[in-house]
């Protein structure tokens, strides 16, 4: 059976600021993020399963990029949990606004590789993660492809 991939799209709101960044987007700001998941696999070939023909149920893989990326990253800030943004994410926290600390630098770049662990942590052993497109503008996004990361 061939390999098909399947792509799924979804959209959230998230904010960040870029600590020692030398541009404008050194302070807090926010995007309308799509990211777009591309995993790969063989159509099901049991005819007696309900999922016959599909290399996932769209439903699935959306359950999974919703729980561990839409469901948190949505209206939320990001912040770098090792810079002195630390402060400001305390006093948001303590006003009751939803922030997340990571252990990188919240660019789109770092962002993906995030996603990515998230993702294919989740997807079932017969379907792998092909790439995910992380568009934080209408012009400015980044990829992350398997292939490129063996």
């Amino acid at each position: 059976m061939s390999n098909i991939r399947i792509t799924k799209q979804f959209s959230f709101e998230t904010g960040h600021a870029l600590y020692g960044y030398d541009g404008k987007c050194k302070n807090v700001h926010g995007h309308s993020y799509k990211l777009s998941v591309t995993v790969i696999g063989s159509p099901i070939t049991d005819r007696s399963n309900v999922k016959f023909g599909m290399v996932i149920d769209f439903s699935d893989l959306k359950k999974i990029v919703k729980e561990e990326i839409v469901d948190q990253f949505d209206h939320a800030t990001v912040f770098n949990e090792t810079t002195p943004h630390i402060e400001l994410a305390n006093e948001l926290k303590n006003r009751g606004h939803h922030v997340i600390l990571v252990d990188y630098q919240p660019t789109s770049e770092n962002m993906v590789v995030d996603f990515a662990d998230r993702i294919i942590a989740r997807l079932p052993a017969d379907i792998s993660l092909f790439s995910l497109k992380l568009q934080e503008t209408e012009s400015s996004f980044a990829e992350w492809y398997a292939s490129d990361n063996l």
